[in-house]
């Protein structure tokens, strides 16, 4: 029997949750509650009685704008921060494991090193354990070896090895130091995977990921029956993994229960209630506004009455109604015929080939998608179009009229002294639009949800997120004809990708786009250059999803003809003499006997060397290398009884 219905639609006073459910909902139990919740920073409420819970199960995500207290409100739930008031709960003993959308490590360890701190009990153990050595206490130490035999903790470091091979990490022994942004990513989801937390709080965790990295993680956790909250802006993520929506919006929380495509749909409806019940309250504000100024005296009781309820329908309209969008279509310079040809381009760097002879003639209107693996080249690839890298072979020739707007990663320059809205009228106090208006400076600003509150704040002040989309909005306003955006959507929230995707859909130029993020090129693209292994860069018709289902139909026929070819053997082999198939059986007999004999081996090996293991006089650097022994030996071992259970008739 379900045990609570809650309803598609319901009103709600500022400040209250309000719930929209696709279907009952059954009782699991609750790991986090949060009853009434109110927090302010000096005169800025962020949001005021909010609710929600979190179950077993849940995959959660907070979706808002910069600024509005997505973090804020992770911090609360984690205990880093406390509420003004209200009350948060959490299960007894709950462990919670937080991903940093920046992840922090001690630069001086190795990447084994890094992992092996993991918070977890067998982690725990294993530096009990390296403590015990140091400090050579036998009696201890005997039980900490009976703890770690119990848990099979001898285990722990091949899973380690596993998580390192799952992330592509190859060297365990690389510094922290060394790694690139993506790469530390990688390193801090191994470390909470291996965990295990009772709820997993992700910050971004897509950023700095490649496209296939974040498409195992996506399968990985929708797989799984792992507990999730998160921020994300990656909205097939959200798609894909979440069945719960909280959307943080003017101080109210709004609970979605299912993925993004129904908080979509039933945001919708809810805004258009919205529009319909502003626009009637202002048609009733406007006749009693009329009314109180003829009647300045209210001396009857009715008419004492009316003037109250005017009093409440003034406090309805101070609440901010609906967004007016402005459509935004900036004046652009003509482009001549000639634009951009790119003709045999190679790039290599020591020695490495990124790419080789890749020819391409842009046309008007094209938007691309570039795709491949981190370190393959594609930022190299734009630097390149641009004249910015001339350290390439082949032949580049630019139209005179192409006019580059190139966002980069590394790009963003403010004076911190700055305010926000001088950033804008350095290149413009106004900018003239395709359809013949003008824009202020102000409103354009309004339009990437900067508020007029913060346009005379100092640069300094603002988030990394609000950043970049005002670095994002100096560049559109120049005016250029090709864009060439290197991961623009990275630290930007949902609302600003809507009006970036809004923008780039009207741009009547060439657009040269790097990103992860699958929503956003499915909306843009039309074509994708896609990095492959062997160095060449592939040019397919479509948007990203296209791609990839081309890849997928590629691999299942490459399948279906080794399978085919696999039968035909067989068929060519059923003519031959009864002798083969013979020999057949009995050699998966024999492959059978060894086997057992090597798994027994195996296991005698191991348990030999945790013996030597327990020895507290053992060098440190024979510890290490008897623990990478027995490392091997369990991958060894496990590989052997994997293929013996195969092979059982």
């Amino acid at each position: 029997m379900p045990s609570l219905l809650i309803l598609d639609t319901h009103r709600c006073l500022v400040g209250q949750i309000v719930t929209f459910a696709p279907h009952w909902q059954f009782r699991r139990m609750n790991l986090i509650s949060a009853e009434n919740i109110t927090k302010s920073f000096g005169d800025k409420i962020l949001f005021t009685g909010i609710s929600f819970g979190l179950n077993e199960g849940d995959k959660t995500a907070i979706i808002a704008k910069n600024g509005a207290g997505k973090s804020t409100l992770i911090s609360l739930i984690r205990g880093t921060e406390v509420p003004d008031s209200g009350l948060i709960t959490k299960r007894k003993a709950l462990s919670i494991g937080f991903l940093e959308q920046e992840p922090v490590f001690d630069d001086s360890l190795s990447v084994m090193q890094a992992l092996l701190q993991a918070e977890n009990p067998i982690s725990d153990l294993i530096r009990k354990y390296n403590e015990c050595l140091e400090g050579k206490s036998n009696h201890e130490l005997h039980q900490v070896i009976e703890e770690m035999n119990l848990t099979n903790a001898w285990d722990y470091e091949s899973k380690v090895h596993e998580a390192l091979n799952t992330m592509h990490l190859q060297s365990k022994d690389q510094l922290v130091a060394s790694l690139s942004g993506g790469e530390r990513k990688k390193l801090a989801l191994a470390r909470l995977f291996l965990e295990k937390p009772d709820i997993m709080v992700l910050d971004e965790p897509t950023n700095h990921l490649d496209i296939p990295m974040i498409e195992w993680m996506e399968e990985e956790i929708a797989s799984s029956k792992k507990s999730l909250l998160l921020v994300t802006h990656d909205r097939y993520f959200l798609d894909s993994v979440c069945n719960q929506i909280l959307e943080l919006e003017n101080g109210k929380l709004y609970n979605y229960k299912g993925n993004y495509s129904y908080f979509l749909e039933k945001k919708e409806e809810r805004l258009s209630t919205e529009s319909a019940e502003y626009s009637k309250t202002k048609n009733t504000y406007k006749k009693e506004l009329e009314w109180i100024r003829k009647m300045p005296k209210a001396r009857g009781v009715k008419a004492k009455a009316r003037v109250q309820s005017f009093s409440v329908l003034k406090e309805k309209m101070n609440v901010k109604g609906p967004d007016q969008k402005i459509a935004l279509s900036f004046k652009m310079e003509n482009m001549g015929s000639k634009i951009l040809e790119m003709t045999k381009i190679s790039k290599k760097i020591n020695e490495k080939e990124l790419f080789h002879n890749f020819t391409y003639t842009f046309r008007k209107n094209d938007k691309i998608g570039v795709c491949g693996p981190n370190g393959c080249g594609k930022t190299s690839l734009l630097k390149i179009i641009q004249g910015l890298d001339s350290d390439y072979m082949g032949k580049i020739q630019i139209g005179e009229t192409i006019r580059f707007g190139f966002y980069s990663q590394t790009g963003m320059q403010f004076n911190p002294d700055m305010k926000v809205i001088e950033v804008v009228t350095t290149v413009a106090d106004f900018i003239p639009l395709a359809n013949g208006t003008i824009l202020s400076a102000a409103r354009l600003l309004n339009r990437f949800n900067f508020p007029n509150s913060t346009h005379y704040q100092n640069i300094q002040s603002l988030s990394g997120g609000e950043l970049k989309r005002l670095y994002l909005l100096q560049i559109l306003m120049k005016n250029p004809n090709f864009l060439i955006l290197d991961e623009p959507t990275n630290d930007l929230d949902i609302i600003t990708l809507q009006t970036l995707e809004e923008f780039l859909i009207d741009f009547s130029g060439c657009i040269l786009i790097v990103s992860h993020d699958r929503f956003f090129m499915d909306k843009i693209v039309q074509t994708i250059f896609a990095f492959e292994e062997d160095g060449n860069i592939r040019n397919y018709p479509g948007n990203y999803t296209e791609y990839r289902n081309n890849l997928d139909e590629a691999k299942i026929k490459q399948l279906a003809n080794s399978q085919n070819t696999e039968k035909e053997e067989e068929t060519e082999n059923a003519g031959g003499p009864p002798i083969s198939s013979h020999k057949k059986v009995k050699g998966s007999k024999n492959e059978l006997e060894k086997l057992e004999k090597e798994i027994n081996t195996l296991e005698k090996t191991r348990r030999e060397l945790e013996i030597r293991l327990s020895d507290i006089n053992l060098h440190h650097s024979e510890r290490d290398k008897i623990g990478l022994e027995v490392a091997d030996v369990i991958k060894q071992c496990e590989e052997k009884t994997f293929r013996w259970m195969e092979l059982q008739p």
